[in-house]
């Protein structure tokens, strides 16, 4: 599992799992597939923000390989 802090490191098609803004407090993930990431600087120390392929939006905790 790689990191979700760089840009770089995720494609769209790409299975994560993000944290969605309502689970931030309890770090509750949430896994799908990428369709666009939101986030454009190259870094965010909190994971990039993407969206899923089923609409949800939040940050990437990990990618899966």
């Amino acid at each position: 599992m790689t990191d979700g802090t760089k840009r770089t490191n995720i494609l769209a098609g790409l299975k994560v799992s993000i944290v969605l803004k309502q689970d931030q407090r309890t770090g509750k993930l949430t896994e799908g597939i990428v369709r666009d990431i939101l986030t454009k600087s190259a870094t965010h120390p909190h994971g990039i923000k993407v969206s899923l392929e089923n609409g949800l939006v939040g940050r990437v905790k990990t990618i899966h390989v």
